[in-house]
């Protein structure tokens, strides 16, 4: 008997490997061996909010598609539905550390098994008994086979009743930008949520103006905009109009990635509870901003209890 989700997602985790120090990677070596997606990054935010939630993926069939599945599986993610190659790899990614200016990223995920991902690998009963399907603009620029396995996986989803919500998350490495252009918004006018950055926004529209990107979004058909203006929190944009809603004072940002991930799903996890998309974002915007005290993409992810304090504004004690 299929478990009935909360959301299901799908895309390519890799291991990422982070640096004891900082400085250029030529003269680096010594480093902590984690993991790094946004479906996963995302899922993993979810299952630590208290809700089910599916991932499923094509990774190589080697040790680190092993540790991959392992870590996602142990942080309470359903994973039966990953699959496992011997005629691909699975990818991997450097971090490179600077103390005066932004982390540098180094894939080696071209040809990853990932990239190889087919409808054969989507089960459409295990999407039809979720609620919500989440993706982002990574997993269509992968390949061919990604891209027309996002897209028939949306409207299998629609077709079953499930909402999309979809965050852009542009990874320009992987793009013509012209395709991704085209591409996000095919997407875009197939989703009902939608979370892009303002920086992102500017990328598909040609504006900087969150107001003028969420009304972009809504004339999509887009069902929810929410666009992400950094530490001053996000807009919110429904049929009803349009909400400035303030984010978290962070005093220490440790590690910006995977903030976005941690805003995705405070936002999906308060729709599951029946949040408006208001409140919705507004736990959203701490989920984000909790995850920036931490080194990593997953290990700041905040748990219920967590999050609750946070957003109370109290201080936890532990003894």
């Amino acid at each position: 008997m299929i478990t009935i989700l909360d959301v299901v997602t799908f895309g390519e985790t890799m291991v990422l490997m982070v640096p004891d120090e900082m400085g250029s990677l030529q003269y680096i070596y010594n480093y902590k061996k984690k993991i790094g997606g946004a479906e996963s990054n995302f899922a993993i935010g979810l299952s630590r909010l208290g809700h089910k939630v599916g991932w499923f993926s094509k990774l190589g069939d080697d040790p680190h598609g092993r540790f991959i599945k392992a870590f996602i599986q142990g942080e309470g993610v359903d994973t039966s539905r990953v699959t496992f190659t011997g005629e691909a790899p699975t990818g991997i990614f450097f971090k490179e550390r600077y103390a005066a200016r932004e982390s540098k990223i180094y894939y080696y995920r071209q040809g990853s098994a990932a990239s190889t991902l087919s409808m054969d690998d989507v089960d459409e009963d295990y999407i039809s008994q979720a609620r919500f399907l989440h993706i982002t603009g990574i997993t269509p620029a992968l390949s061919q086979t990604c891209l027309k396995t996002v897209m028939k996986t949306i409207d299998l989803a629609h077709e079953k009743g499930l909402r999309v919500s979809f965050d852009p998350n542009i990874r320009m490495k992987l793009w013509k930008t012209r395709r991704m252009k085209e591409v996000l918004i095919d997407i875009i006018a197939k989703a009902d949520i939608v979370m892009p950055s303002v920086e992102e926004g500017e990328l598909i529209f040609g504006t900087a103006s969150p107001e003028k990107i969420a009304e972009d979004l809504l004339k999509l058909n887009t069902g929810i905009a929410v666009v992400k203006t950094g530490a001053a929190g996000c807009l919110v944009g429904t049929e009803e109009g349009m909400k400035r809603v303030q984010g978290f004072k962070v005093e220490q940002v440790v590690d910006p990635h995977g903030a976005g991930d941690g805003f995705a799903a405070g936002f999906i996890s308060g729709l599951i509870d029946g949040l408006d998309a208001e409140q919705s974002a507004k736990r959203a915007n701490a989920a984000g901003a909790f995850a920036t005290g931490v080194m990593g993409d997953v290990e700041g992810l905040a748990y219920r209890e967590e999050l609750e304090t946070y957003l109370s504004g109290k201080s936890a004690f532990y003894r």
